[in-house]
């Protein structure tokens, strides 16, 4: 009788076991941020890119336009691959795109946009990264919708064709 029990009760044991990893498998914990969000930007002060001059978010974003806030790194490879859209979507709307170096050498800085171009109507500095965590960034490249003040869309990492597709949409 004994070496009956034994058999069974592992058999048991192991069903519970695969059980609890089974439903353990069905309920996700990795965490999927909302880019669908429609909140304020937030109030910041910081310096422009070029001039160093004092700026307020408040002179920055007017009503009634829409923005895309692209925050870049000239260090970042995915920021280097998405920079010729940016520059295309400059050309092709009325898209006021503002850039926010992030973390950056501002030396490298330029350099990447004297390379590869400016598509942004302005730049302001983020040496520290708070800015950019004001605004609930995860890193770089991100890029946020805006209009009349309020986030209405955001793309984490690098923006494809098909991403610049949904925001020619949006902007019509």
């Amino acid at each position: 009788m004994k070496n009956k029990i034994l058999p069974f009760s592992v058999i048991i044991i192991f069903g519970i076991i695969f059980f609890i990893f089974y439903k353990g498998l069905e309920d996700s914990k990795i965490y999927t941020p909302d880019v669908n969000t429609k909140k304020e930007i937030p109030v910041f002060n910081t310096k422009e890119f070029f001039s160093k001059e004092n700026v307020k978010s408040s002179s920055i974003f007017e009503l009634d336009k829409v923005y895309l806030l692209n925050i870049w790194s000239s260090w970042c490879v995915p920021c280097r691959q998405e920079h010729p859209l940016l520059m295309n979507l400059n050309l092709e709307n009325k898209l006021n795109i503002i850039g926010m170096n992030y973390k950056d050498n501002l030396k490298n800085a330029k350099n990447f946009l004297k390379e590869l171009g400016n598509p942004y109507k302005e730049i302001f500095i983020d040496l520290d990264g708070t800015i950019a965590i004001e605004w609930g960034a995860y890193g770089v490249p991100e890029s946020f919708l805006i209009y009349n003040n309020q986030i209405i869309k955001k793309y984490i990492g690098p923006l494809n064709q098909e991403l610049v597709n949904e925001i020619n949409l949006l902007i019509k």
